[in-house]
């Protein structure tokens, strides 16, 4: 049998909260010490699992006769909402292999941004069940990530001039590993500017 299209709606929330989770324990892995050792690994897992909705999401997609919007338009919202936690996932190895266990108040910031992001991308994402009735709520979600990527390029920019200030001497490869977790930070808040751009492209085609 084909499967309804309400299906599509189920995978999208649940695929949600795994980047919601995903958040959760990268923000967690900011707080240092043997937060990093026991979070991590629980990244990697909601990373694993996002992936596992995606590829049912898509097998759907061609098994589907009837689909809720375009094909394309649901490939490419659960492809963005999936790169959101592809970049978590880059950035939490870049903190192991690093070896980091400090991180500054503002990496913390980006963290804070970055869980807020996907808070309100998984409100977002199921009101596209019902567009026309929900469009100035999805819309208003959307400008809230906006917002929020505009903020956490801020915290980024004042967290890397400070982060230059500090650095003694003599450390330059301590300021290039800091720099990167900083920039692959500033990149997961950026994927979810383009995930919010995916769902108001949504909206748009259907109001």
């Amino acid at each position: 049998m084909l499967p309804h299209e309400e299906r599509f709606f189920d995978l999208f929330g649940q695929h949600a909260d795994a980047i919601v989770v995903g958040a959760e324990e990268l923000r967690a892995m900011l707080e240092g010490g043997e937060a990093v050792v026991r979070h991590y690994p629980r990244v990697l897992d909601a990373e694993d699992r996002a992936d596992a909705i995606t590829r049912e999401v898509v097998q759907a997609v061609r098994r589907t006769f009837v689909t809720p919007f375009d094909r394309g338009d649901i490939q490419d919202l659960i492809g963005s909402m999936d790169d959101t936690l592809d970049q978590m996932k880059k950035t939490a190895k870049a903190i192991s292999l690093f070896g980091m266990t400090e991180f500054s108040p503002d990496m913390r910031r980006m963290g804070d941004a970055i869980l807020r992001c996907a808070r309100l991308l998984r409100e977002a994402v199921p009101q596209l069940s019902d567009i026309n009735r929900n469009v100035g709520s999805i819309n208003a979600l959307c400008e809230s990530i906006r917002q929020t990527e505009g903020e956490a390029d801020d915290i980024h920019d004042a967290g890397v001039t400070t982060l230059f200030r500090e650095t003694p001497d003599g450390q330059a490869m301590r300021f290039i590993a800091v720099r990167e977790v900083f920039d692959l930070l500033e990149r997961v808040v950026d994927r979810f500017d383009d995930a919010a751009n995916q769902v108001e492209g949504i909206v748009i085609e259907h109001v």
